[in-house]
């Protein structure tokens, strides 16, 4: 999947052993394994401290298939419920792959009316993952500043990032024996190994996402442990992981042409164009201008585009990127346009792009020709140049990736009791099509569309429509009606567009919020979302 340079925090992986299962509603045949308890103390993050969280670690097998074998140490956190009563726990997930969750064990305040005190909120890091251990990386200095330009216009620069990407992926063959076992097929393994930790016999899930794949695996290989499932943002399962990409490409062009017609719409604080067509010419006419003269010499062609791709992902962050395009175009202020590539590639640190490659190399062989991957993101360059070559290379270490690749799961959610599904339906990096799909194959869901929205990933994020079914989901279990066909069970509008310092807000966008998420989980997103 695409994931966003500044959000990658990467573990290492050495793809392999675990592949799945020719049933998909079966559990591996592997060697059963009984973890030790965790053992709870205080957390060293002051907000987890400050939320009243305790931390641990949880050792699991790094082969579940050899539980007494070398082991790895997932970090985990843990609030508590407040009710008489508990309802379990309650594991979550980001997204990514790539992405931390340990901080998100305070998502259950965000959830409306109390609904979520009656669970124990699990936060964790996959492994490899941040404050897991050992946790991966291959290349910290890969995202430097002003490196070659993403579109392989000349032999020269497609060799350029040819070798480039082959030389990341031989130096990700350090991490040894866990880049093997770092498939879908492996976290999810470990989601169990964490549910028999905390001594349940079942336990509920809430992902975005990546983290929507993780819950489908999970629930097809274990379907009598999951509870409720709360799934945002739905991965497609027919299309881990290559032709996911290039869907992607198409549809976060679509996204960033929407994010033009806003910009144009405020011209009169921006001053950048009063049609969204005016507004692209200038954006790649100053992609241009960064090929020869880079903003500072730090920002080239390569870094505006990573800045941007936060655009076709969320609302939030829009009036800031905005600010930093008319800031560089009328006074050459790239200093606003370096924060904002920090902020979001984390120049220095690898972590979350080497978990991304490790996974999503292994959980599926990726096309080893390369004249394929170049005859296919051409003909979708030429349909959709705004992110397509970048993505390429995002994704070119599976390539020539050190670790052998498996077989995903068939998805199969038959023998799930439960799960509520959400998605916008203009969402770029898990299309909506995706979440029909899954609706498809987990007949006991239900599927809350938001027709129009362009956000992925967004649900407890101030949309009463959206967030009070979640909260009626997990107080009492009860899901919307099933409709007949294929198409979404009830629908909700998605959070409006923001407006800018300086412009006139209108009567609905007061009424219905301001499309910000709760900051742990708006990090958390960045930290993990899908791109390239």
């Amino acid at each position: 999947m695409n994931k966003l340079v500044s959000a990658i925090a990467a573990v290492g992986v050495l793809a392999g052993c675990l592949t799945a299962m020719p049933s998909a509603s079966a559990a591996p045949a592997t060697p059963d394994f009984t973890p030790a308890p965790i053992v709870w103390g205080a957390c060293e993050s002051a907000k987890l401290r400050k939320a009243g969280a305790e931390c641990g670690f949880l050792d699991v097998p790094l082969d579940h298939a050899n539980p007494a074998g070398a082991t790895v140490s997932l970090a985990v956190s843990q609030v508590r419920h407040t009710t008489a009563q508990s309802q379990g726990v309650m594991l979550v997930n980001p997204g990514g792959p790539g992405g931390s969750g340990l901080g998100l064990s305070v998502l259950g305040k965000s959830v409306p009316n109390g609904a979520g005190s009656s669970y124990d909120w699990i936060g964790f890091d996959p492994r490899g993952v941040g404050a897991s251990k050992p946790a991966l990386s291959c290349d910290p200095g890969y995202f430097k500043y002003d490196r070659p330009g993403y579109v392989p216009t000349t032999p020269q620069l497609e060799q350029t990032w040819l070798a480039s990407s082959k030389g990341y992926a031989g130096a990700c063959a350090k991490n040894g024996a866990l880049l093997e076992h770092m498939k879908t097929t492996d976290v999810a393994q470990d989601m169990d190994s964490l549910r028999k930790a905390l001594g349940r016999q079942q336990i509920n899930y809430y992902g975005f996402s990546y983290g929507t794949y993780l819950g489908q695996v999970y629930a097809t290989l274990h379907p009598d442990r999951v509870r409720r499932m709360v799934l945002d943002s739905n991965v497609d399962p027919r299309k881990v992981w290559y032709q996911a990409n290039l869907g992607q490409d198409v549809a976060f062009d679509r996204n960033i042409k929407i994010y033009f017609d806003w910009i144009a719409k405020y011209d009169n604080v921006y001053h950048l164009g009063t049609s969204g067509d005016v507004v692209e010419d200038r954006w790649y006419a100053a992609q241009r201008d960064l090929a020869k003269n880079p903003a500072g010499g730090v920002i080239g062609p390569d870094e505006w585009t990573d800045i941007f791709l936060q655009a076709g992902y969320y609302r939030f962050g829009w009036e800031d990127m905005a600010r930093a395009f008319a800031g560089w175009v009328h006074n050459s202020d790239w200093k606003t346009l370096k924060a904002l590539y920090d902020d979001s590639s984390s120049p220095g640190d690898d972590n979350g792009f080497a978990v991304y490659n490790a996974v999503q190399c292994t959980d599926v062989q990726w096309p080893t020709n390369w004249n394929k991957w170049r005859a296919d993101n051409w003909a979708t360059y030429f349909r959709a140049p705004f992110e397509t070559w970048g993505n390429a290379w995002y994704n070119a270490p599976c390539v020539s990736w050190p670790a052998k690749a498996g077989t995903p799961v068939n998805v199969d959610g038959t023998k799930v009791a439960s799960a509520l599904l959400i998605g916008e339906e203009l969402d770029a990096a898990t299309p909506f099509a995706g979440s029909v799909e899954v609706r498809k194959r987990f007949p006991n869901s239900s599927l809350i569309g938001e027709p129009g929205g362009a956000t992925h990933a967004d649900s407890l994020s101030g949309d009463a429509c959206v967030d009070d079914q979640v909260a009626d989901y997990l107080a009492t279990g009860k899901l919307p009606p099933r409709k007949p066909g294929n198409g979404p069970d009830t629908t909700c509008a998605p959070l409006p567009d923001p407006v800018p310092a300086g412009a006139a807000e209108s009567k609905s966008d007061d009424a219905m919020g301001n499309g910000k998420q709760p900051a742990e989980l708006r990090q958390a997103l960045l930290d993990s979302v899908t791109h390239r």
